[in-house]
């Protein structure tokens, strides 16, 4: 359902949860200035850090995915601004883990082979 080649962005301050499409939508055409329907993913956190909200927009109209978690709380890392992250980078958010302590193996490109 997501594409693979969205770009993703963590909004930087805590949300209050209640808002749906409409609210988080003005958040991303208000105050980060941004277009809500330009096919990027919008992740929003609450003050415990245990909900997150994703506002995307697919082709005709909004999806909103929303995760609560019952015990544990979600590392968001500290956010001077907005944050662009990778979809690696989204995975992890969700399965719990601190996505600035998560070290992968460099990407490399060769133009040359044996």
């Amino acid at each position: 359902m997501l594409p693979n080649n969205c770009k993703i962005l963590l909004y930087n301050k805590v949300v209050d949860m209640r808002k749906s499409i409409d609210g988080l939508s003005i958040i991303v055409s208000d105050v980060m200035h941004l277009n809500p329907s330009d096919g990027s993913i919008y992740i929003f956190s609450n003050r415990k850090y245990d909900k997150l909200k994703m506002l995307y927009w697919d082709k005709n109209g909004f999806t909103l995915f929303y995760k609560r978690l019952e015990k544990e709380r979600f590392k968001i890392p500290n956010l001077l601004s907005t944050r662009s992250i990778t979809h690696d980078q989204l995975r992890w958010l969700f399965d719990g883990l601190d996505i600035d302590k998560i070290i992968g193996f460099k990407s490399l490109k060769y133009t040359a082979f044996y």
